[in-house]
């Protein structure tokens, strides 16, 4: 079984064959089942047609500009040739990509922009509508489930941008063994784990996990020399923004930590010996 999300080519080719209608964009969430079997979910997000809308007048801002630099142009150089600019100009409405709405022309010397409204309409129709295909039957997931769980993809997306980051560096693997490579994901898994965890007990402050954690790094410990032998790290107690942190991660601080002489190579100090070797 699965549950994906069509494109909207797709989509359009879906209602040429009366699949799909229009309208049904404008309910909360629609359901079209097929002969076969094949059941598709459907739904607007105003939010993200919001966003393309605004994202068009950004371009069509950006091409009025470019269009008003070369009019510019054109008036102080009495010499220069209107085709440049207006290859220009079309050129810059191509890379915006609103080249089959935003029609280019040239009077005398100077540029003029067309906005085709009917092709901008036909281009809008689909803003912000998805469209999820299923193979699911009705008894194994209603199509509020179904759209819960793809949703959810997001959440996977989410997992693997944090774990490709500076702080947990899933990639690149500098290992060449099978069980060193599996070894460094589960540790970057854990860590993920543990990032998720933090963030949601972090959640009531005004910090992201990464400035919580440099904020724990402010963490020290006393040495308590003995006969010059280090025998015991004192623990003070932190400061009352490290303390609100650690108390939402229900971490409790010892009053101190035995020493016992054991050296730990971090990732600085294994660079830096390989700088000296």
């Amino acid at each position: 079984h699965y549950i994906t999300a069509i494109t909207k080519p797709q989509i359009e080719k879906l209602m040429r064959v009366n699949v799909i209608q229009l309208n049904l964009f404008e309910q909360e969430l629609a359901e079209v089942q097929t002969k076969e079997g094949v059941r598709y979910v459907l739904r607007r997000n105003p939010a993200r047609a919001h966003e393309i809308e605004q994202s068009k007048q950004d371009r069509l801002e950006a091409l009025k500009k470019e269009i008003a630099k070369q009019n510019q142009y054109l008036k102080e150089h009495p010499r220069s040739a209107v085709q440049v600019a207006h290859r220009k100009v079309s050129e810059r409405s191509k890379q915006l990509k609103i080249s089959h709405w935003a029609l280019i022309s040239a009077s005398g010397k100077e540029i003029e922009l067309t906005v085709d409204n009917a092709v901008l309409k036909e281009d809008s129709k689909l803003d912000g509508c998805y469209v999820l295909k299923t193979d699911l039957s009705k008894e194994a997931a209603s199509k509020e489930i179904i759209h819960n769980r793809y949703k959810d993809f997001a959440l996977v997306e989410s997992a693997f941008r944090i774990s490709k980051t500076v702080e947990l560096e899933l990639r690149p693997i500098h290992v060449r063994l099978a069980a060193r490579t599996r070894a460094h994901a589960f540790v970057v898994m854990v860590a993920y784990r543990i990032v998720k965890e933090l963030s949601m007990r972090w959640q009531d402050f005004n910090v992201t996990v990464q400035e919580g954690i440099d904020e724990l790094s402010s963490l020290c410990a006393t040495e308590l020399i003995i006969n010059d032998h280090i025998k015991v790290n004192d623990v003070p107690e932190p400061r009352e923004s490290v303390k609100q942190l650690l108390d939402a991660a229900n971490v409790r601080l010892p009053k101190s930590l035995p020493c016992c002489g054991v050296k730990v190579t971090t990732k600085k100090k294994l660079q830096a010996s390989r700088k000296t070797a």
